[in-house]
């Protein structure tokens, strides 16, 4: 009954949010956002729509796009060059992307306002969860790959009974990530301004930037209250019960091993109505899936040769459509910057760019320090892990905008040097990709490794370098390459600080996008963004990627 319960109240809430989203867009001068806190819970149940439509789309987009570059060798290369481009394209870039189609059209359409936002949320959600399902598929076992090329696996059933169950885990911590990466960008995503235009959607995005805008202390506070209600609910129903059950598909050789739990989950298998409703959906999916779900045959030499040509058949397709797209984004991004730019114009946007530079390097070394210790004792204690899970989403999600006014109040009391005082609101869009992956690969070590560092008597720096480094080497590398996008991101929004009329802002390349944007000049906006593009792909393929191919080809379970 308990779970029942739960049903049919989620789906009440869910049917009352999606009928308040489809509602037209008030006209009043503030978009008909109200500072009175009765309102809040309305908000945060549209706020945490939005947020979980745009998940559905990351999932989804994950799914397709990492088995692509993980799987067809030529296409492969250029997917994950794309994602390295996309991931390093601010949300900014995106919004004004999506500004400039809702702008043009009728002014209070919901739905294309909804789109938007959705979109926006997409695009702070997607491209970590994909690198870690990509990492996952390069990282599988030598074993488990023998295994399944002995029973003859199809790829269909080899993708739904190996690859997936074995990222579930790092995948499942990566979506906890990306809800709090929505989190961290809702105040832009609900508050869509481009010079003057604005669009407020109610949620607590827009609440916080009209609470800003007011300078109102007491509704920052509510909406900090808002949004510990509403990170602690969802992590609850949904998060704990994923992570306890992704759980039971940790590569493990040992028993014994302590086991996440989650009392929603209890709940579900004891329900009996529920339990008759999964043994009806394996029936489903059993039947359903035996056609594509079969052994391959070993086949005749033409049938092998056939299943190679459709390969590259598809490779070549693939790579034909991605390079495509690549140019058109390209062409966009050349024609919005034009050619009005000048020497000097080029000269201030690199000072500013090795400014956020030499920031963002400062802060993922400080991160590293930081939380690669905290996520390595949180991993390989999953009690801990679960009670520390709540506090670590909270955290995580913490919107930048919600420090603006101590952050101001601070910084013009004392005087203080902008430059220097700003550069640890990046750590706000940098350390939780770190910990969350770090976490994730700890979490998946298996338990005979572990047991076999106690046996050989490793302590000290020998434990850390000959286990748990090694171990989490694949997963650590990913948070880096996220982070660093995520960080590049954030000093649109760290580097620029305003609360009320007062506004502070820091020598960087986000700050000088954030002004173009707030200005709507799109042709300095699209050259900033083409700064900050060029600067993410250059890093990641001096750094980032040896390092991923060094973990790939040293450091898999084997």
């Amino acid at each position: 009954m308990i779970a029942l319960g739960l049903i049919v109240i989620v789906a009440v809430l869910t049917m009352v949010g999606v009928g308040e989203l489809a509602a037209p867009l008030p006209s009043a001068p503030e978009g008909g956002i109200s500072l009175d806190p009765v309102h809040l819970p309305g908000y945060a149940l549209q706020t945490t729509l939005r947020m979980l439509t745009a998940l559905r789309f990351s999932l989804l987009f994950t799914l397709i796009y990492a088995p692509l570059a993980a799987k067809l060798p030529r296409a492969g290369r250029v997917l994950v060059a794309a994602l390295d481009i996309l991931q390093s394209v601010p949300v900014t870039g995106y919004l004004a992307l999506g500004a400039a189609a809702l702008f043009q059209g009728v002014p209070g359409n919901p739905l294309r306002a909804e789109l938007v936002a959705t979109f926006a949320l997409f695009t702070s959600q997607a491209w970590n969860m994909t690198f870690s399902f990509y990492q996952s598929l390069r990282t599988v076992p030598h074993d488990l790959d023998d295994a399944a090329r002995a029973f003859r696996l199809s790829p269909w059933r080899r993708f739904w009974r190996l690859e997936l169950p074995f990222a579930m885990p790092g995948l499942v911590w990566n979506m906890m990530m990306s809800m709090a990466g929505g989190w961290f960008f809702v105040v832009a995503a609900e508050a869509i301004t481009v010079g003057d235009h604005q669009v407020l959607l109610p949620g607590i995005g827009s609440y916080v930037a009209l609470a800003i805008q007011h300078r109102s202390l007491p509704a920052i506070g509510w909406a900090l209250l808002a949004m510990t209600v509403t990170i602690t609910l969802y992590d609850q129903l949904m998060f704990q019960p994923l992570v306890a059950w992704a759980d039971k598909f940790r590569v493990e050789h040992a028993v014994g091993t302590v086991a996440p739990r989650s009392w929603l989950l209890r709940v579900i298998r004891r329900t009996r109505l529920l339990r008759r409703f999964g043994a009806l959906l394996a029936w489903i999916r059993a039947v359903t899936g035996q056609v594509p779900g079969r052994w391959q045959r070993p086949g005749s030499g033409a049938a092998r040769r056939r299943r190679a040509g459709s390969l590259k058949f598809w490779d070549m397709l693939t790579l034909g459509l991605t390079l495509a797209v690549m140019a058109i984004g390209i062409g966009i991004l050349v024609r919005a910057i034009g050619d009005q730019t000048t020497t000097a114009e080029l000269r201030d946007m690199l000072v500013m760019a090795g400014a956020t530079l030499a920031r963002i390097t400062v802060m993922l070394a400080l991160a590293c320090g930081i939380w690669v210790p905290i996520g390595v004792m949180i991993g390989l204690r999953p009690r801990l892990a679960e009670h520390l899970q709540p506090l670590v989403q909270f955290l995580a999600s913490f919107p930048a905008n919600l420090l603006f006014p101590p952050v101001v109040l601070v910084i013009v009391r004392f005087d203080l040097d902008p430059d220097l005082w700003l550069s640890p609101l990046i750590l706000l869009g940098t350390q939780w990709y770190i910990l969350f992956n770090v976490i994730a690969g700890t979490a998946n070590l298996p338990t005979d490794l572990r047991d076999a560092a106690v046996m050989f008597q490793l302590r000290g720096r020998s434990w850390w370098r000959r286990l748990i480094i090694p171990g989490i080497l694949p997963s650590l590398v990913t948070g880096l390459i996220t982070a660093a996008g995520g960080a590049w991101n954030a000093s649109i929004v760290a580097e620029t600080v305003s609360w009320g009329s007062t506004t502070i802002s820091a020598t960087g390349l986000g700050s000088a996008i954030a002004a173009a944007s707030a200005a709507g000049d799109d042709r300095r906006v699209a050259l900033g963004i083409g700064f900050m593009t060029v600067l993410v792909i250059v890093i990641n393929h001096l750094v980032w990627r040896p390092l991923y191919r060094y973990a790939e080809r040293r450091l898999t379970l084997d």
